[in-house]
């Protein structure tokens, strides 16, 4: 199998959608993002490296960070964790209020912004270095020096009055531990960590792994840890059209409002792809394309 000729074919048949779609204009340092452009890259178990556009630019991975605060969270509660918070998919925008309230304060799951507020408030809880500790987990993963993007968190903090609503309504109902704003600022800077794709789809790998970093054999997950997180990746990973992309794709993903998406077919490889112009779901229309694409010609998917 060609894996580089089938990105570059990927590439070729998805240029018409490159350019359409929206950026994630509500965060102002967002807007400015070129929807033009398109990367891909895939990053394989046995060593194999390929990539294909702007694969080399990089962009902040917003919600796409919600897996990496999570697992650090899995790994160290266990299935404690899910005493304050559930597994279940919820047909809603990532930052709907509505079934927060419905629930009492409880997230439906952990990938959308109420679940990964949670789970920031957890990690706070275990450490006094929080974004520290995140930022060696990723650079371990990566591989090389990742950075936050200071200017898109302070944006983010600067505009995110649906999180903030969010946080203290949990607050109110006893499911976050540590002040609000402490808890904003770790999950403003989770979402402004930069990357490119080949850096993303290499930071992924542990879980294509079954949990194992390559790098070095460390275990990040239990193999049952990294399945049930995987699960919620198929099910949960792209917001209020994680079962389209389920049906299209047939990967457990996650998506971003940055325009990555982050892909997975556990024991063989990841897959990362950045294309700013979103559809009305929040999710890169040429990114989904392209792993539509991928899995249709290649075959590989967890199906």
């Amino acid at each position: 199998m060609n894996l580089e000729q089938i990105l570059s074919t990927i590439r070729e048949e998805v240029s018409p959608l490159t350019g359409q779609g929206r950026v994630a204009d509500y965060i102002p340092e967002l807007s400015s993002q070129d929807p033009g452009k398109f990367g891909m890259a895939i990053e394989t178990l046995s060593g194999e490296s390929y990539s294909v556009g702007d694969a080399g630019d990089k962009f902040t991975i917003q919600s796409i960070s919600k897996v990496l605060t999570l697992s650090l969270a899995f790994s160290q509660l266990g299935d404690k964790l899910w005493n304050r918070m559930g597994v279940e998919p919820t047909g809603n925008p990532f930052n709907s209020l509505v079934q927060l309230e419905y629930e009492k304060g409880k997230p439906r799951n952990p990938l959308v912004n109420a679940g990964a507020l949670v789970v920031s408030d957890i990690l706070i809880s275990r450490t006094a270095y929080a974004l520290k500790d995140l930022l060696q987990f990723v650079n371990e993963l990566a591989g090389e020096e990742i950075v936050f993007n200071q200017e898109v968190a302070r944006s983010e903090k600067e505009w995110g009055y649906i999180n903030r609503a969010m946080v203290n309504f949990m607050k109110g109902h006893d499911n976050i531990e540590n002040p609000t704003e402490q808890v904003l600022d770790m999950y403003y800077h989770q979402c402004s960590i930069e990357m490119n794709c080949v850096q993303l789809a290499r930071t992924f790998l542990y879980l294509a792994n079954h949990g194992i970093n390559p790098r070095n054999g460390e275990k990040i997950l239990s193999r049952s840890q990294s399945k049930r997180l995987m699960s919620l990746m198929l099910t949960c990973g792209l917001y209020d059209e994680a079962g389209e992309f389920a049906f299209r794709v047939g990967l457990p993903g996650k998506s971003g409002v940055g325009g990555g998406i982050v892909a997975i077919i556990p024991g063989k490889m990841s897959l990362a792809v950045w294309s700013p112009g979103l559809n009305d779901h929040g999710n890169s229309l040429a990114g989904i394309m392209a792993l539509e694409l991928f899995t249709t010609k290649t075959g590989l998917s967890i199906f």
